[in-house]
Order: structure tokens, then sequence, then C-alpha cells
């Protein structure tokens, strides 16, 4: 009978056991020298990742969000940036959006959003559940599509040549650490005065002033956002086009082909909580108080699937959600369920399904990136072209290759045009949503870097 605590005796069990099987050696040998991906890579999938699609969207060059955790904006920006540049038949493939101007006004927004939560959850106990989760992370550089929306409907976009990359911008650490201290000894001002003076009005009050202190650390670390702006551009034809005095909001809503409102977010979470069918939305989380509130619509991994090559058939590239972390090779850009041999080499299984990852804390979605092309055999999917946002060196010129055995096992979002959706599936989108907790894995945001 063994003990609650490991035994001496039970310890040479298990040496001995190890010991007597020396294939355990030169693999030991083997990983301690050339680590455990290196000595799992399977070369078929390797080979059957090449980079060829029935289908594909020609786009512009691949963007780098460099150290920072701003793929779900890259990825976001890239698909609008490809419809103005398509729109105006513009000849620059390396025509760009600014990321630091939707990357200044997100932190703003997320700044008033805490601390909106903080006068929320005053009553509340601070070792309480939600006011825990509130301060774990006030600031951080992750996000989701319907954040996103909320950002562009309220302060529209620019070229990256009007507002463009800093330091902290393409290095967010330090700035998000600076951010997070003076937001939660503004949570402690709050929730002190709150016992003084309840009142809501005087304590929105004080979190104006807050947020002006905020305003002027992001100036500091990213430049103030132009409220006004010459837009120039020379077209395939040779023309050159200028436009003077134009608002952010003016540019988005006359030259983008992408309107924000237009898309939904769609899910696959296979969990026994999260029925297909329904939409859900999740507690605390977002960017603009006033803006779209986070909107789910849950399916099977087919209709996501179906609808994403819907999109791209149409020649319109898909934002998509996924765990990028997880059996992928960023070097050769491969995200295949076989890239790694990890059970035939240490001989154990590591299987769990997709809902069972979710529930277990295993997986979430971490990084967003983009479809601009798919390979059809028999009108089923066997390859997705992804564009990613780590700059051209990994994968081929930074362009990814996804099997579609990744897709049904890691892929967790689509954003996708209304118009492909049936009446039905837009009729249960239009209904009321399930509230998540906060903590729940479908409120993850995309910051992978």
């Amino acid at each position: 009978m063994y003990k609650d605590y490991l035994e001496k005796e039970t310890i040479s069990i298990l040496s001995k056991k190890y010991n007597q099987n020396s294939r355990n050696k030169v693999l030991s040998n083997a990983i301690i020298k050339n680590g455990i991906n290196d000595v799992s890579i399977n070369q078929d999938s390797i080979n059957n990742m090449y980079f060829d699609f029935s289908e594909e969207i020609e786009v512009g060059k691949v963007t780098n969000q460099k150290s920072s955790g701003r793929c779900w904006m890259f990825a976001a920006l890239n698909n609008m940036r490809y419809g103005i540049s398509k729109y105006l038949n513009m000849k620059d493939e390396n025509f760009e959006l600014s990321q630091a101007y939707s990357m200044f006004w997100d932190k703003l927004e997320k700044a008033n959003l805490f601390l909106e939560n903080i006068i929320e959850t005053r009553e509340e106990e601070i070792n309480s559940r939600n006011v825990m989760w509130i301060l774990d992370g006030p600031m951080n550089d992750g996000g989701q599509w319907d954040m996103f929306v909320g950002l562009i409907e309220k302060y529209g976009i620019v070229p990256k040549y009007v507002m463009k990359e800093t330091y902290h911008s393409s290095n967010s650490s330090e700035m998000n650490r600076l951010l997070t201290l003076k937001l939660r000894k503004n949570a402690k001002i709050l929730r002190d005065l709150s016992k003084e003076n309840n009142n809501i009005d005087f304590l929105r009050d004080k979190k104006v002033e807050m947020i002006e202190e905020i305003y002027q650390m992001l100036c500091y670390f990213l430049g103030e956002p132009p409220q006004k702006f010459t837009f120039e551009y020379r077209d395939k034809d040779g023309k050159f086009n200028r436009i003077d005095e134009l608002t952010p909001l003016d540019f988005y809503q006359t030259y983008s082909q992408t309107k924000m409102n237009d898309y939904i977010s769609i899910i696959n979470a296979p969990t026994a909580d999260k029925p297909f069918n329904k939409t859900y939305t999740v507690k605390f989380l977002g960017s603009v108080k006033e803006g779209k509130a986070i909107k789910y619509l849950n399916l099977d991994i087919e209709m996501l699937k179906n609808l994403s090559i819907k999109q791209l058939q149409d020649g319109e590239p898909v934002w998509f959600g996924c765990d990028v972390g997880k059996m992928s090779n960023r070097d050769y850009g491969i995200m295949d369920t076989q890239i790694y041999n990890y059970e035939d080499v240490f001989d154990i299984s590591f299987d769990l399904s997709k809902g069972d990852r979710l529930i277990y804390g295993e997986s979430l979605l971490t990084h967003a990136m983009v479809f601009t092309g798919v390979n059809l055999n028999n009108q089923k999917p066997t390859k997705w072209k992804v564009q990613n946002s780590w700059g051209e060196k990994p994968g081929n010129k930074g362009f990814f290759i996804m099997s579609d055995k990744w897709f049904e096992e890691f892929n967790y979002e689509v954003v996708i045009n209304k118009k492909y959706l049936s009446k039905e599936l837009l009729e249960i989108y239009k209904g009321e949503s399930i509230v998540l907790d906060p903590w729940d894995p479908m409120g993850s945001l995309a910051r992978a870097k």
C-alpha cells in the first residue's frame, strides 16, 4: 500500500523501471542536447505543409507587431488595409494603417473601463473573486474583435505615416507596467473614497481626474493622436491623390470597405456549459464602455470552416483567434497537429478533447491572425493560408500554413460578415446573450507576441 507521500522505496522502483529500458537513456541524451521539439519534429508534416492553395487572396506584405501583444489589432487592421488598398487601386503594397493610433485609444478606454469596474464593485470585499480578477490585469495589449469594433466606430483609423510606431508601441511591457501601477493606485483611492462618499457622480468626477493623468502618460509613450490629417497616395495608374483635412472617422467611413458592425464573432467552444446555437458575452470584458459589447455565437466547427470558406471565396480575408502555441513551429510557420511526435517519443498519451482542454486550462485563445487562403479537395479544406503579424522572418515571408485538423483542435473564433449567415443563425445572434464569468476561457484576450 503506497503512502500519501513519495517513499524512498517508491523512488527506487521508479528508477529501476526507467533504467530497464535502454531506449530511455538514448532519448534523454537527445532531448537534453537538442530540446524536445527538435527531437520530436515530424518531417512528414513539414513535407505535407507546402504553400499551394486552391483559393487565395493576394494581400500586402506581412506586418510586425514586434514586442507587443497587439496581434488582434494588427489582424483587424490588415483586413481593413486590404479593402482600402483594393478600393483605391493603390500602388504601394507597403501601405499600412497606424497600429499606434488604435493602441492609444484602446489603452485609454481600457483605463476607463477598469475604473468603472472598480466603481461597480466598490461594495464587494477586496478579496472577492470579481475584484481580484479586475485587479489582476488592469492594462495589457490584448483584445477581441468586438473591442476593436468599438474603437474604430468611435475613433476611426489613420494611415501609419500619420502616427508612426514608437519605442513603447513596439516594446510595450514597461508602459503597461507603469499604467497598471497607476491604475491599481487609483483603484485603492476610489474604493477608499467610496467608504466616505458612495455617491457615484462624486466617484466618476474623481475618475475623470485619474483619466487625465493616464492620457498624459499615453501621450508621452505614444504621442498624441491627430485630429485631422492629409491623406496622400499614388494609384496603380500613376496618378497622385491628395485629400486634405480628413478626420480619422472621415477616413474610416469614406475609404474602409470593412464596416465593423457588419461582422460578428463566431466561436467554437465545445463544452457542456455552452450549448451550440446560442450567444454568449463575458462580464467585465471590453474596452469602449459604450461600444459594442462582446458577443459570441457558438457553433460547431464545420460551420466555422464553411463560413470562412464562403468569405474567402468572395475575395475577403477572415480574422480568426486561436491557441498559436500548440503544435506549431514558428520557424517553418507550420501549425499542424502532427508537427511533433511527443507521444511516440515519450511513449505517453497526452490526449485531451478540445472541450476538456478548455475546461482544464490546457488551451484558450491566445493569438489573432488572418486567413488569406484555403486549399480545397473535393470541396473539403485540407490546409489554410495564414497572414501573421510577426514580421517576414518566420514561415514563408511571414505567412503561416495551418492543417485542417489544427483548425478543428486549436482554432476558437472566426469573424464573418453577416451576409454569409442564414436567417436562422442571424435570428439566434440577435437574441439575448448568456453572461459568462470573467474568468471563463472565452474571456481570454489575443495577446501573443
